[in-house]
């Protein structure tokens, strides 16, 4: 059995604990204690666990206790005073508090979809539903969706909660829904529901917290007033919600996630207005209103970050799509970006990874952006598209186990995203890296059958993965098709700039080893 967390992989077999591709050394009691800790990482352990379990009940000092509990810290990269992943509950013990992906027998498992069958997580975990516009009036149902967009966001601040991300929670608006078939699908305990009622700069908000298993309301409230006072209802709805599922969680954290983005309502009404227009799937005239409105919400507001993310998500989206533009321009734009966020030192989890991967993707600042993103996830632990980001980019650079656990992670935290292909390959690539070659083309398999049309770039790693895999009738079949989308692709046209120097020789070799002209 393998535990992945962070980018450390704890390995029981081999009595091995690495971070990354690197071996971190340990001391075998310590090595014992961190085990113990996260095999038990659903309750609190006892002092008296601790020394039943690694010293078999003999007599052990406190001090020795600290020592190998300090050791077994050290070795991930945790101390006694930041205690990020080996929290001390005072009088009551110790306990592992973060979140971890187990790989053995249990992972077997697929979804009917092709991604990972969504299970329960040892933490708590809920999701956020569309919230509904009463009445139904499309025209203001960009206000509700922006609003749950910000519970969602301040929820998976809390290290505490598993947070089913948005792209997933919103594949049921409009539609009726089973609670438990909800709870069922996404693999979470609790469902968050409500309504908005807007007229003028009137609301009235209503939410309740449902318990999937057995459909009681464990916490309802209403709002309302003034539309500028809508902030301090949704600090309330997350402040509830952690008290009712996760009390445990201390008085910093809190704080730290009911830290205010702006008190200007009208540039947050300007940036829930662009939300709705780049969503997937989204046009370029849909794109280019969306780019008004978060331009003029950091008019509004300039140290408004959201809306700079906003920003920086429609050069992707008409990069990605190829729609007209001023490449020059573009990365211009993203370099004065990132420039921004870094001077208002930003703790917005969106717009330091939209802003951080553009960095990465468009070749500007590989390590900025790589930086941009670890600084996103540090601040929302269950930020999906974050932890989808750098595993895409550890897997690229050459990692394995380190790009599964977040890859592997984002697809638990949102198992019905319409990108989910995009992780799907990333797992591939990641166990081609550690030559795990089956296992790559078994989840190349599932990517090619989620792919969108001309999806070039994802043939081509799958082609990697099936030569990897010494699947090469497989690796012709999907050349011929790219071939097909794209007749002047040639051996020169192969590049592959985000890639390690070795994972591009070996793209380059799978593609003429599968009849890449040249």
């Amino acid at each position: 059995m393998r535990y992945l967390f962070e980018d450390f992989a704890l390995d029981t077999d081999k009595r091995e604990l690495r971070r990354g591709i690197d071996a971190v050394s340990v001391t075998p009691q310590a090595f014992d204690v961190l085990l113990y800790l996260v095999r038990n990482r659903q309750r609190v352990v006892s002092k008296d666990d601790l020394i039943s379990a690694i010293w078999g009940g003999r007599a052990i000092s406190d001090a020795a206790l600290a020592t190998r509990l300090n050791a077994a810290r050290a070795a991930i990269g945790d101390t006694g005073d930041q205690q990020r992943l080996i929290k001390t509950l005072q009088r009551k013990g110790f306990r592992f508090i973060g979140s971890v992906h187990e790989i053995g027998e249990r992972d077997d498992a697929a979804a009917p979809n092709g991604a990972l069958q969504p299970r329960l997580s040892d933490k708590p975990s809920i999701a956020v539903l569309p919230f509904q516009t009463i009445p139904a009036r499309p025209e203001q149902e960009y206000f509700a969706d922006g609003l749950v967009d910000d519970i969602i966001t301040a929820l998976s601040r809390f290290r505490t909660l598993f947070v089913i991300a948005r792209n997933s929670s919103f594949t049921y608006k409009g539609k009726a829904v089973d609670i438990k078939h909800v709870g069922q699908e996404l693999g979470v305990r609790y469902v968050l529901e409500g309504s908005v009622r807007k007229a003028g700069t009137r609301l009235r908000i209503s939410a309740q917290l449902i318990d999937v298993a057995t459909g009681a309301h464990l916490w309802a409230d209403r709002f309302e007033g003034a539309l500028g006072n809508v902030f301090d209802f949704q600090d309330k709805v997350a402040l509830q919600v952690v008290g009712a599922i996760a009390p445990e969680v201390d008085r910093a954290e809190i704080d730290r996630a009911s830290r205010r983005r702006t008190d200007n309502i009208d540039a947050v009404t300007a940036y829930y207005r662009g939300l709705p227009h780049i969503r997937f799937p989204t046009t370029p005239q849909n794109n280019e209103a969306a780019l008004r409105h978060f331009e003029q919400a950091i008019a509004l507001d300039p140290s408004f970050a959201p809306a700079y993310g906003g920003a920086a998500t429609c050069i992707a989206w008409r990069r990605a799509n190829k729609w007209p533009g001023d490449i020059v321009e573009d990365n211009a734009q993203v370099l004065r970006i990132a420039r921004r966020l870094k001077e208002l030192g930003t703790d917005d989890a969106m717009a330091l990874n939209v802003v951080g991967f553009l960095l990465f993707w468009f070749a500007l600042d590989f390590n900025g952006g790589v930086e941009m993103i670890e600084r996103a996830i540090h601040f929302n632990p269950t930020y999906g598209p974050a932890l989808h980001a750098r595993g895409l980019i550890r897997g690229w650079q050459g990692e394995s186990d380190a790009a599964v656990a977040d890859l592997e992670l984002a697809l638990h935290l949102s198992p019905r995203d319409p990108f989910n292909y995009n992780a799907m390959l990333g797992l591939a690539l990641a166990h081609h890296n550690a030559g795990r070659h089956t296992e790559a083309g078994e989840w190349a398999d599932k990517a090619v059958r989620a792919f969108p049309p001309a999806f070039n770039v994802g043939m081509a790693q799958a082609i990697l993965c099936y030569v990897g895999a010494g699947r090469l009738e497989d690796a012709q079949k999907l050349m011929v098709e790219l071939l097909r989308l794209s007749p002047g692709a040639r051996r020169s046209t192969v590049t592959a700039p985000h890639f390690s120097p070795k994972l591009r020789a070996e793209l380059f070799e799978a593609m003429i080893k599968a009849g890449l002209p040249e």
